[in-house]
């Protein structure tokens, strides 16, 4: 059984989701592991990471419509407002979502359906760089 430890650091233009599906494939293909288990977890409290179609931008799109009604930014019940209007709608948002992704590892390959992406959800509106931890382990 080994091991791999990594890190994608991506760069964000501000709220929206960041294909990564490349970066993670590269990693894994790097590693030589053929049959295991890849785990991925982002170090942030208001950015996520999400499995979507890759196929159809307007599912993206579609998605931070419904997010946008689901979780407005500057709702007069949140407390937490430090870094701004869109402070507690990205904690909301990302508690909703996924901080850790695990995808099988089958023949070399990432076990993702036809139309399936890796993504990071920034949730601010304002551009950051988010740090993605990869885990790998198998044979």
């Amino acid at each position: 059984m080994k091991q791999f430890f990594g890190e994608i650091n991506i760069r964000t233009r501000g709220r929206g989701l960041y294909e990564i599906t490349r970066e993670v494939y590269k990693y894994v293909s790097q590693s030589g592991i053929k049959h295991g288990l890849l785990t991925l977890n982002i170090r942030h409290t208001s950015a996520s990471l999400v499995i979507q179609e890759n196929a159809d931008p307007d599912v993206r799109r579609d998605l931070e419509k419904f997010f946008e009604q689901l979780v407005p930014d500057d709702n007069p019940i949140y407390t937490h407002t430090i870094e701004g209007a869109d402070d507690m709608s990205a904690h909301i948002r990302t508690a909703l979502t996924n901080t850790d992704l695990s995808i099988i590892i089958s023949n070399g390959e990432l076990s993702l359906g036809t139309w399936q992406g890796i993504y990071v959800w920034e949730h601010r509106e304002m551009p950051h760089t988010r740090s993605v931890t990869l885990h790998i382990i198998g044979e």
